[in-house]
């Protein structure tokens, strides 16, 4: 884990990462000027000679979608190096017993591969879903009961010392420390991986026993299972509940629902689609049900967030519109890798409407008119000349 080629391979995923730099307040440029060999030559004899100790991670919160924060907690650059480090190297042996029923945060693993396979049950008899939340998972992450489980896979006793020091490290928020007893802050390099390992059980176990009920899809710790009846539902939600008291985990009472996709009245949300059966047409004139997959409102309002925290930052004032415009197809390529599935045409125009309308103002801000939607047309033609890319294919 302290080769010299894996530093340099960890250090260079921090840096392309950015980022910030943790209770030392240590920035990538500070390491940049102080010289990045000579940064990681000192990492390598702190891990050659077990003096490495980790510090406090640094409480900042991010808005969630709903409203609510989330906490992440920030190790300082030289955790994160070597977090990334041990990740690069144990990743691997963890991956040869990881289930194809989970889809988060693994190699050549993604969301539209999850998706593929919920468009595909669903469609094939699969008319009932158990959707439900977990509890507060990162905050509830048993450090013993995880620790058990790397311990099956990983004997090297300093790579679980390293381990544990990174559970145990303690948050600092508001000038004021406070002790880890449980869970794992989101943030740090190594988190998703340990969130997997620790939810790996869930899979082994569906897998064992309960696979005959229903088709599990994970997406970290967001999951749903797809059955034929609702009978199935029913003894899936009582074997998922099982599982989760051996992790000393629980469901979020509030967010738990069975699913009824046969009529087409009821759907389910989940990695920013709206998933429901639907009547369409094929371009032969058949008309037949299938399982459709829609942008859900919140990802329709996390998208126009995006494009409006761009366009309405005055800042942009003084930048020349085509360079403006290349900011935003980056948005733009960004969002439709992700979200231009087969059903969202319609919902994707609406986008690019509101992309031009945030433009035509900013325009006229920039020209000093009063008037905020004036032009609306000469704009359209600006930004087709400039190539403004869409979302909508």
């Amino acid at each position: 884990m302290y080769r010299a080629d894996i530093l340099l391979k960890a250090w260079k995923q921090v840096k392309a990462n950015k980022g910030t730099g943790g209770i030392e307040e240590i920035y990538i440029e500070d390491v940049l000027k102080y010289g990045e060999m000579k940064f990681l030559k000192e990492i390598h004899q702190e891990l050659v000679e077990n003096s490495y100790n980790p510090k406090p991670v640094e409480r900042v919160y991010i808005p969630k979608k709903d409203g609510k924060k989330r906490p992440l907690g920030i190790p300082i650059i030289k955790d994160r190096i070597i977090q990334t480090a041990t990740k690069i190297v144990i990743e691997p042996i963890f991956e040869a017993d990881f289930k194809d029923s989970s889809f988060g945060f693994r190699p050549k693993r993604n969301q539209h591969q999850a998706l593929e396979v919920i468009r595909k049950k669903c469609s094939n008899k699969g008319w009932w879903v158990l959707d439900a939340d977990i509890k507060g998972y990162f905050d509830n992450i048993n450090h013993d009961k995880l620790m058990i489980l790397v311990e099956q896979r990983i004997l090297d006793r300093r790579i679980l010392k390293l381990i544990r020091k990174w559970l145990k490290v303690g948050v600092v928020g508001n000038n004021e420390y406070r002790e880890s007893e449980i869970g794992s802050p989101q943030g740090s390099s190594i988190s998703p991986l340990l969130s997997n390992i620790y939810l790996n059980y869930l899979d082994l176990v569906w897998d064992k026993y309960y696979k005959h009920l229903g088709t599990l899809v994970r997406f970290a710790d967001d999951f749903i299972i797809i059955s034929k009846t609702k009978k199935e539902i029913y003894h899936e939600y009582n074997a998922v509940k099982k599982i989760f008291e051996r992790l000393e985990l629980e469901l979020h009472p509030d967010k738990i629902r069975f699913v009824n996709m046969w009529d087409g009245i009821e759907g389910f949300d989940f990695l920013g689609f709206h998933h429901r059966r639907s009547l369409v047409e094929s371009g032969k004139g058949q008309r037949f049900n299938t399982t459709i997959q829609v942008l859900t409102q919140k990802a329709m309002k996390s998208m126009r967030d995006k494009i409006r925290k761009v366009l309405n930052n005055r800042a942009t004032l003084k930048m020349d519109m085509y360079d403006l415009v290349q900011t935003v197809n980056k948005k733009v390529v960004g969002l439709k890798n992700y979200y231009n599935l087969k059903y969202v045409g319609n919902q994707l125009n609406k986008i690019d409407w509101y992309i031009i309308q945030k433009f035509t103002i900013w325009y006229n801000n920039k020209k000093q008119r009063k008037t905020r939607h004036r032009g609306l047309r000469e704009v359209m033609n600006i930004l087709n000349e400039m190539g403004l890319k869409k979302l909508s294919s």
